[in-house]
């Protein structure tokens, strides 16, 4: 009667053939050794990388297409939800290991080295220079980027909203005049009542509408805060 196979142990059995029941240690411990030298190497191009005009080698064929972004595709994201675009090496958030495996993948399914990291993420997640949902890209040319991986919370829903004031000169006069005119006509009557007119109401809504730009340019000088349409791709946590 012939006996079962055990699968494992015929591997084994060839592993041992091949490198040496002694020698099993060494080579299990120079494998992982490799492993951990080439995910530091990763972790030092994040922590270093600067895109300085870097353009990755993709092989078309094995490219993931739903992964390619333009420039003008990532800016429309970043000034809409107020997230900043930079290069890694600004970044202070922690990389999940999916993401350094993920990088070593594709280096090894494209035969090549990535270079150029960027990252979409709020401001707060990088080292700005004084003067919840990061994604990794590295550039492939002609303005385009591939997202490598996403990791962390995705956004809050109403981010977009919240946001929505400050995302350019436009929006900002829209909210400016549309929330004084709201005020006028909660609060006209407590200062009017029966003499209240257009005039009067056009006085109150003036006297808001001056005191908002007042305090808007107050709070926007004294903090330094520019525009989401213009500090997108700006290192500067303040007007440069």
């Amino acid at each position: 009667m012939l006996n079962s196979v055990n699968i494992k142990n015929e591997l084994i059995k060839i592993r041992e053939r091949e490198i040496g029941e002694k020698e099993v240690m060494s080579w299990v411990h120079d494998i992982f050794e490799k492993l951990d030298t080439q995910r530091e190497k990763i972790r030092l191009k994040l922590s270093s990388s600067t895109n300085d005009g870097d353009v990755n080698n993709f092989d078309l064929d094995k490219i993931d297409h739903q992964a390619v972004f333009h420039i003008s595709q990532i800016k429309k994201i970043c000034v809409n939800y107020r997230l900043r675009f930079l290069d890694t090496s600004l970044f202070k958030g922690e990389y999940p290991e999916e993401a350094i495996s993920e990088i070593n993948r594709l280096e090894a399914t494209h035969n090549t080295s990535l270079n150029g990291f960027k990252i979409i993420a709020p401001s707060k997640l990088f080292r700005l220079k004084e003067t919840d949902d990061p994604l990794l890209f590295v550039p492939i040319g002609n303005g385009y980027y591939y997202l490598i991986y996403q990791w962390g919370n995705d956004l809050h829903s109403l981010r977009k909203f919240k946001f929505w004031p400050i995302k350019n000169v436009g929006n900002l006069s829209i909210f400016v005049f549309t929330f004084s005119f709201m005020l006028t006509a909660l609060t006209h009557s407590l200062f009017f009542r029966e003499s209240t007119n257009l005039v009067y109401g056009l006085m109150l809504f003036m006297f808001y509408l001056k005191g908002l730009i007042a305090w808007i340019l107050f709070v926007g000088i004294s903090s330094g805060k520019n525009f989401s349409e213009y500090c997108w791709q700006s290192p500067y946590n303040k007007i440069s």
